[in-house]
């Protein structure tokens, strides 16, 4: 089966996360890439948006789900997220960045990528 990608680059999210007493008060900035393996060719037989992927639904699952939650750490966040998108979306693998800028003054971002496959999750009841 051939594997191809649906991504989303530098999402930006809004969520209340971090260790530290002063993280706990507001929601803060986080930008997130997604990489999901797919086989599209159902979706460019038929070019109907229930076939596909649905990289708005996607987005919106996570926005979702941050804005709900609170989390202490980034590591946390990415494998809540992996889970969810398992769980919802008829996906294969999926390499999921996190990065949280502003976190550290002389760095751009830090952050943590994770990787993962359906299977990784068989033992969790996920499909």
């Amino acid at each position: 089966m051939p594997l191809d990608t649906v991504f989303i680059e530098a999402l930006h999210i809004e969520t209340i996360i971090g260790i530290h007493a002063f993280e706990q008060n507001a929601p803060r900035p986080l930008i997130l890439d997604l990489e999901m393996g797919v086989d599209i060719r159902e979706a460019a037989a038929s070019d109907r948006i229930r076939d596909a992927v649905d990289y708005s639904a996607v987005a919106d699952e996570i926005i979702k789900l941050a804005a709900a939650r609170r989390f202490q750490l980034i590591e946390t966040l990415a494998e809540t997220v992996a889970r969810m998108v398992f769980e919802r979306f008829p996906i294969t693998t999926l390499r999921l960045s996190i990065g949280k800028p502003g976190a550290i003054d002389t760095a751009k971002t830090v952050g943590v990528r994770i990787e993962r496959r359906r299977e990784d999750y068989a033992a969790c009841g996920l499909r």
